[in-house]
């Protein structure tokens, strides 16, 4: 019998160290709960940490561990580099090379044990994985809906609204499941922390799905993370028109 296509979501941001992985963590998590067999990629990680002689991703290993640590970290994040640049500027430092191609084929363990993938992008859609490629380009490849997190502080109307017009322009246009919004520290004086997110549902066509305090440790109300998911588009080896 024909297996049922998986399916997925990738995880991308307005801009770095806004808790994409904190996100992405409280989605398998969930998920996990509600009984699902949870794959969690990440393409590839910069500013790794050496542990016991080996290169390990902190993220890589938040995700894992939330989605119950199926398979290895090694599967969840392949190609790890210890300089804090984006990943083809790491591997360079280290004499290496970003494989475009494991990029994406990467993902094909996670696929064929899993009901649904996770997968977190680095940075940004727009955060650059080559000198002539972006994380949008990977997300365009792989082909699952985009959740796009975002810091609740003064100025993320304006990056929300920028993200949602670079996914809708990008190729064919990139789908966008929703938006989350995340306080990933203390909150201070800002005084934007008490509209951001009645502004964003007014002004964004994908529905705002969660705006997450501080230490949060899940979504309230809840999310149907796997209703939200789709099974991939197929672009890659497709061929052109005549």
């Amino acid at each position: 019998m024909r297996r049922k296509p998986v399916k997925g979501l990738f995880i991308t941001g307005t801009d770095t160290e806004i808790g994409k992985t904190y996100v992405a963590a409280l989605i398998a998590q969930a998920l996990v709960e509600s009984g699902h067999n949870v794959g969690v990629y990440k393409p590839a990680a910069s500013g790794c940490q050496l542990q016991n002689g080996a290169l390990v991703s902190d993220d890589a290993l938040t995700l894992w561990k939330a989605a119950g640590s199926p398979g290895t970290l090694a599967e969840v994040c392949p190609q790890v580099f210890a300089a804090p640049l984006a990943p083809h500027l790491a591997a360079e430092a280290e004499g290496k090379t970003l494989d475009a191609g494991l990029l994406r084929t990467g993902l094909d363990v996670w696929l064929e044990r899993s009901d649904i993938v996770l997968i977190e992008g680095a940075g940004g859609l727009m955060s650059p994985l080559g000198h002539d490629e972006y994380v949008a380009d990977l997300a365009y490849d792989l082909g699952f809906p985009l959740i796009v997190v975002a810091r609740n502080v003064l100025g993320t109307i304006n990056h929300v609204l920028q993200t949602l017009i670079t996914a809708a322009t990008f190729g064919d246009g990139l789908e966008v499941a929703g938006i989350v919004l995340n306080q990933p520290a203390q909150p201070g004086s800002d005084a934007s922390l008490a509209s951001n997110a009645a502004e964003i549902r007014r002004r964004a066509v994908p529905p705002l799905l969660g705006n997450l305090n501080f230490g949060a440790d899940h979504f309230e109300p809840p999310v149907n993370w796997f209703a939200l998911a789709e099974p991939a588009v197929t672009r890659l080896d497709t061929p052109e028109e005549p």
